[in-house]
């Protein structure tokens, strides 16, 4: 065998690329039984709990995690911040991915997922939220690939077809922009026909607002989070424009999510005197409200602040972990810890170890995808014959 051969093999039996490899097999399997046994042989969903973490996980943290594409295109085109233009592509390619695997995850928790174009194109439920949602989903998606795919005719050198997609951007922007208002909100309008089942702490009619708001500073934080781990493992594909735009754009984004922060905190506290809530902060559910607030929001908005002001990059990425994680227990508060709240411990739903082992490798087809295209495409870098891509 020759060094070269002997290298390659190397390069691929990585600890990153077996552990992956593992999931993806494990994946494999549970998609197996899940399309031959139904969603029985690897869900504990029941008529009680027909909504679990698929939707609580892999749909409502997706979506929200996946608004760093609409509020970075939306800060560098629309609102002229050109320092920001570094964290666009990126930025869309997590987007992109975070729709389409969110799509691809619907599948296994839709009874019969060969009927989910069903409503947009042969029997429109106009009468439907979901419908609402599917919709927007359905075309943001669509525009998200269409502002991904510049990068990939500069790899096959189109330079035609990328000319004219480089001429859609701001319509894109736009376009793009009406949509995530319109299907971030819906998300948590969701659950207003549901003020039985919902907790009072989480339920309000300023729910819409709550899920919107929230998608801005998640958003932000993703392209924090992302960009961080992307610096780390991916600095050799990145050239001297992004790098030296980098600590820049992590503190602008920080700067603008600790002023979003605030402004939800402000709102959530509107919402919590107008329904007249304050009841229940003294219970059980009360104090985990109050951790979900306190130590996910008002925590990671002082951390951005601070960051900010000190310019302290440190601070920025703990503060970017800090958020992304609290809005995964926020939605997970919202679809499944505060949902049901009021039945037997015995009739409450908790994920089984197929959900779970399902939503892992639906992550990890996510980081595979983000590495084939980031090493491959210019995503972290100019293409040599369009310098002012980047």
């Amino acid at each position: 065998m020759s060094e070269h051969a002997v290298t390659a093999k190397q390069s691929l039996f990585t600890p990153f690329n077996v552990v992956a490899g593992l999931i993806v097999l494990m994946g494999a399997v549970l998609t197996v039984l899940r399309f031959t046994g139904g969603l029985g042989a690897v869900t504990n969903l029941s008529d009680d709990n027909p909504w679990g973490i698929w939707i609580g996980f892999d749909l409502l943290c997706g979506v929200a995690l996946a608004a760093g594409g609409y509020t970075t295109s939306a800060a560098c085109y629309i609102f002229g911040f050109k320092r920001f233009h570094s964290a666009v592509r990126p930025a869309i390619l997590t987007a992109f991915l975070g729709y389409a695997l969110v799509v691809f995850a619907l599948h296994y928790d839709v009874g019969r997922p060969w009927r989910l174009p069903y409503p947009v194109f042969l029997s429109q439920g106009t009468s439907s939220i979901l419908f609402e949602v599917g919709l927007c989903v359905f075309i943001y998606l669509s525009v998200l690939f269409v502002e991904y795919l510049p990068a990939f005719f500069e790899w096959q050198r189109m330079p035609k077809v990328r000319g004219f997609l480089v001429k859609l951007t701001m319509a894109l922007t736009i376009l793009g922009v009406v949509l995530s208002t319109l299907h971030q909100s819906s998300l948590g309008a969701l659950f207003l026909i549901v003020p039985s089942k919902l907790h009072p702490l989480w339920y309000s009619p300023y729910l819409p607002v709550y899920f919107f708001i929230s998608s801005m500073f998640a958003g932000l934080s993703m392209v924090i989070f992302e960009g961080s781990l992307s610096h780390r493992y991916l600095h050799h594909k990145m050239d001297q424009a992004y790098t030296s735009e980098h600590d820049g754009v992590m503190l602008g984004f920080a700067k603008a999510a600790s002023l979003i922060m605030a402004g939800y905190l402000a709102v959530k506290l509107f919402g919590l005197s107008m329904d007249n809530r304050w009841s229940y902060l003294a219970t059980g559910y009360g104090a985990w409200y109050l951790t979900e607030i306190i130590g996910f929001v008002a925590l990671p908005c002082y951390l951005y602040a601070v960051a900010a002001r000190d310019r302290n990059l440190g601070l920025v990425k703990r503060a970017a972990a800090l958020t992304v994680i609290g809005i995964v227990v926020n939605r997970f508060n919202v679809s499944l810890v505060a949902f049901n709240w009021q039945l037997p411990p015995e009739a409450r739903y908790f994920p089984s170890l197929g959900e779970i082992g399902i939503s892992v490798f639906v992550v990890t087809v996510g980081v595979l995808a983000f590495r084939f295209i980031a090493t491959r495409m210019p995503i972290f870098h100019a293409h040599p014959d369009y310098p002012e891509s980047h």
